[in-house]
């Protein structure tokens, strides 16, 4: 027995252990074909669609980036022509506010100056009435002293009421010519 395991011993080592045996490369062969038909047939496939999807997504992404991009340029020029519409609208009115509070400072000027002519028209009139009353009180008083003073110098009473107005009135005309 151990005869013919070393008879076949010699047999094998005249074979190249770097060579592979034809069997092996045609199976090797068929299998190959198998599997890159397999993978060319399922897996390539899958990997195209896989990259067209994600350059769709990166294409379609960019695309609605720009189309956002351009969305918020709009709208920031749109919102800066708000801005300086705003703008403008807030120094028109500013402008109006001043104008209206001109416009009541001179109405009130013009009430206040008409009310102080009213208040010194009202106080000349009041004025003059409290100088007439002031002036027939003064009259009436200055009577009853020179009726008192004329009595005691011409020594007699003048208790006739027409004669003692009459030497009043004359005493008091006499003191106006002598004033003028």
């Amino acid at each position: 027995m151990n005869t013919t395991l070393f008879a076949a011993a010699p047999a094998e080592e005249s074979l190249n252990p770097l060579i592979p045996h034809t069997a092996e490369i045609i199976i090797g062969l068929v299998v190959f074909a198998i599997l890159f038909f397999a993978i060319k047939k399922f897996v390539v496939p899958n990997f195209e669609k896989a990259y067209a999807d994600r350059a769709a997504a990166i294409e379609g992404g960019m695309e609605e980036a720009s189309k956002a991009q351009a969305e918020a340029e709009a709208l920031k020029e749109q919102y800066a022509a708000q801005l300086a519409d705003s703008r403008h609208e807030a120094a028109r009115i500013r402008e109006e506010a001043k104008e209206q509070g001109a416009q009541i400072v001179v109405e009130l000027r013009a009430q206040a100056q008409a009310e102080a002519e009213r208040i010194t028209s009202t106080a000349h009139v009041q004025i003059e009435a409290e100088r007439t009353q002031a002036f027939q009180q003064l009259k009436g008083e200055v009577g009853s002293v020179a009726t008192q003073l004329a009595g005691r110098i011409v020594g007699e009473s003048l208790e006739d009421q027409a004669l003692q107005r009459r030497t009043v009135e004359r005493f008091i005309a006499e003191l106006e010519e002598s004033a003028n």
